[in-house]
């Protein structure tokens, strides 16, 4: 299985320093650039930042991580999808979630319906719109007649998702080519990889074994309340150091456990601004970049 390990920018990153971060990324030869949904902030909007930052490398890989799909209509993804993979071929990485990470900005993203079920309409068709040429779907929530948004890639385009709990689960293995955690600890994360693969095997499918991914905040000298709160909601009850490593040892440990327990794909991030961005990447591709195979 491949082992690749990516990079978001550090919290409250301005979109100025994308250009930046992303060629320093390129130079160091490291594997992907993710960009999160945050509405409220200066961090860039995702689907730009991916436009943007394709613009301005060659080989650097840029996904979401990820970006909220209910919300947003399902033909209009797919068209910009297939316009960043014209642009930016066997680049574009795209993961999808629920519910903005900040509960406050869930009104950015109005639903015709309960959450849940419109994310899976929405996946249902996104993934159809990316593989063929006409698509006619009568749902409860979308409906479209005879649409295209081709030329569309000779691949289609894996689709990732986010999110831990059953119907989480569930949804990656019906109907997503990838899964990327977040917030879990390695033996939560093998579970939750056993799980998908017996909902994907029930829907006769199959997740690739190397597409179960997590998001992985480090610390510089200690973990910061942001960090530990984030975890107090998001997973209620796990110890912070099971799931934010304090400096790259640890990180590097803690990447080793996540891989024994099949999770292969990592987004890597700082816990917290960092005074230097070139120097967090420096020590990343010094540290992290010899687990990839």
């Amino acid at each position: 299985m491949k082992v690749r390990i990516g990079i978001a920018p550090p919290p409250g990153d301005t979109p100025g320093h994308l250009a930046g971060l992303a060629q320093r990324a390129e130079a160091l030869g490291i594997d992907s650039l993710w960009l999160s949904e945050l509405v409220h902030g200066p961090s860039v909007e995702p689907v730009v930042g991916m436009a943007y930052t394709l613009a301005v490398t060659r080989r650097l890989k840029v996904g979401t991580g990820v970006a909220i799909l209910p919300g947003r209509h399902p033909v209009r993804v797919a068209k910009q999808l297939v316009s960043l993979a014209a642009l930016g071929p066997k680049r574009v990485l795209p993961a999808f979630g629920l519910t903005p990470a900040r509960p406050a900005e869930r009104e950015a993203f109005p639903v015709p319906g309960p959450r849940g079920a419109v994310f899976d309409e929405s996946l249902e068709l996104l993934r159809l719109l990316l593989r063929q040429e006409k698509v006619t779907f009568h749902g409860e929530f979308f409906t479209v007649e005879n649409a295209g948004v081709g030329p569309l890639p000779a691949k289609p385009l894996d689709i990732w998702v986010g999110g831990s709990g059953e119907r989480a689960l569930r949804r990656a293995g019906r109907l997503a080519d990838g899964w990327l955690a977040s917030f879990l600890t390695p033996d939560q994360a093998a579970a939750g990889r056993t799980a998908i693969a017996a909902h994907a095997a029930e829907a006769g499918r199959e997740i690739e074994a190397d597409h179960y991914g997590t998001s992985l905040a480090v610390a510089a000298a200690e973990i910061p309340a942001t960090a530990i709160d984030a975890i107090a909601r998001r997973n209620p009850g796990a110890d912070p150091a099971e799931i934010v490593p304090v400096g790259w040892v640890a990180a590097r440990d803690l990447i080793e456990r996540y891989v024994e327990a099949g999770i292969t794909k990592f987004v890597v991030r700082p816990a917290a601004p960092v005074p230097s961005a070139e120097r967090w990447l420096d020590e990343f591709a010094d540290h992290l970049m010899p687990l990839q195979n």
